[in-house]
């Protein structure tokens, strides 16, 4: 059953209409081009002032993905004389140079969020904007608000403040070797080799990192798996798909990050302001089902502690495996949400981090809802009056949420035909997989290696998310990204 015509798509052409498909603009209107110009030709002053402190003289730094450039925070990190380290984030400071309501701010507000479709990035902003005059780009001054707080050796964060400041990232670092250099894995990269203080610096955030990591796991966050897939290209074409590996430094940035916007969640406490939500998991007792194949017992109500403990057995007994494990908790919980918080209210909190209090404020430059929550940071810092409604933030949050699982639908329509390019020639073999969906729509199975998904076209009945079976690839579709297999 091999197609008769493998084919090379026009890749960037599909995943724009892909995208339109999925009720995204990926142009920019006129009126924010032109926006664009008069930004570049008349920037926002940049230096500090009473109410914007001066802070470029840190050893601040940043750690993204290797071909990122629309840099949205920085770090640095500060032993204190009791044992105690301060931590600083630098975020970058976008409603200085897009303001409420203007031209790029209307379209930022349609379309929420950057999409990242494997072939080509569909940006939120103008890239002038994004990997520019609003990106903490290194070597230069950038206006940016920072989220600081004091986590005692326990791991327990105190102290916390917020302020805006003009900072300047001293070294723009990369996940991949910074992380196998923190693991001591590998040499470290040129930047980090050429300065002890910036080696030191960095060593400080992962240690800090660690026990923040380990306090929430206490308090039940869960340790989970997941794996991105990326298009490994040769010559202008697809020829294969690789897992994006996780490490020391991607956990770090999580870390800091989800302390970070706890400390603007309770900060925002007084004011309506947007949350983001995984509620308690529907699915539970089909969680609960997995963990006794498994030979072991959760409660009967929804305890995300006891899941979490089961999972670092599960980690620990079965590391190989372990992905696939996540993916089908990570599918039977479901998805974030953003929702309204009124003053007063109690958000239902997020079941996977195990926190009550926590928003998006780190990432203004690819999401929407961070812009938003950064000008509410800002107003409450001025003592100015709440610049959204209630009926605006209940709006928003209902719309980024909509657009949030579009563009992830994007991003799989795009994954799978990357993928259907890349095992078109693997027809009639067979892989190890685990179900991931069991909808009217079909089943759906992840293979283990490479681990991509498609549809059990023959052989599905009886069959629910995590069970593992054996499957025989018998179809691709490149045009639509169909990956069909039959139980083996």
């Amino acid at each position: 059953m091999h197609d008769a015509n493998p084919s090379h798509p026009d890749l960037q052409a599909t995943a724009k209409e892909v995208m339109q498909q999925r009720g995204f603009q990926p142009e920019f209107p006129s009126q924010a081009l032109q926006q664009v110009a008069e930004l570049k030709n008349h920037p926002p002053k940049v230096g500090p002032t009473s109410d914007i402190r001066d802070l470029r003289n840190l050893l601040w730094s940043s750690i993204d993905n290797d071909t990122s450039r629309d840099l949205d925070q920085i770090e640095v990190a500060e032993s204190l004389p009791n044992g105690d380290v301060k931590i600083m984030i630098g975020i970058a400071d976008v409603d200085a140079f897009v303001p409420k309501n203007t031209a790029i701010d209307q379209h930022a507000a349609r379309e929420t969020t950057t999409v990242y479709a494997g072939v080509r990035n569909f940006p939120m902003l103008p890239e002038e904007l994004s990997t520019g005059l609003t990106s903490l780009l290194e070597n230069q001054d950038c206006l940016s608000v920072v989220i600081e707080f004091v986590v005692d050796p326990s791991g327990s964060l105190k102290s916390p403040s917020v302020y805006r400041a003009v900072v300047r990232n001293k070294a723009q670092l990369q996940y991949n070797s910074s992380g196998v250099w923190l693991e001591g894995k590998s040499a470290a990269p040129p930047k980090i080799a050429s300065s002890s203080d910036l080696q030191a610096q960095l060593k400080l955030q992962e240690e800090v990192a660690q026990k923040l990591r380990n306090q929430r796991f206490q308090h039940g966050a869960l340790t989970l798996e997941s794996d991105e897939l990326q298009p490994l290209m040769l010559n202008g074409q697809v020829v294969d798909v690789v897992k994006q590996q996780k490490n020391l430094a991607t956990e770090l940035i999580e870390d800091f990050m989800v302390a970070a916007n706890g400390v603007v969640a309770r900060m925002l406490e007084d004011v309506s302001s947007m949350r983001r939500i995984v509620r308690t998991p529907k699915r539970w007792d089909r969680i609960v089902q997995l963990a006794a194949t498994k030979g072991d017992k959760l409660p009967a109500q929804p305890d995300s502690k006891a899941l979490n403990d089961f999972l670092l057995r599960r980690q620990a007994a079965d590391p190989d495996h372990f992905a696939d494990l996540s993916l089908a908790v990570i599918k039977l919980i479901g998805p974030g949400e953003y929702v309204l918080e009124r003053p007063g209210e109690v958000a239902p909190g997020h079941f996977g981090l195990a926190v009550q209090d926590y928003t998006h404020s780190t990432a203004p430059n690819r999401r929407f809802v961070d812009m938003v929550t950064q000008r509410l940071i800002k107003a409450t810092l001025a003592a100015q009056k709440n610049p959204y409604s209630d009926a605006e933030l209940t709006a928003i949050a209902a719309n980024c949420t909509q657009k949030e699982d579009a563009a992830k639908k994007v991003e799989r329509d795009m994954a799978k035909r990357l993928a259907a390019i890349a095992m078109q020639h693997r027809i009639g073999e067979v892989f190890d997989a685990i179900v991931t969906g069991a909808t009217e729509h079909g089943t759906f199975v992840r293979v283990s290696q490479p681990r991509l998904e498609g549809l059990l076209a023959q052989g599905a009945q009886g069959l629910d998310v995590g069970d593992k079976l054996r499957v025989k690839l018998i179809r691709t579709d490149v045009q639509k990204g169909y990956i069909d297999f039959a139980r083996a």
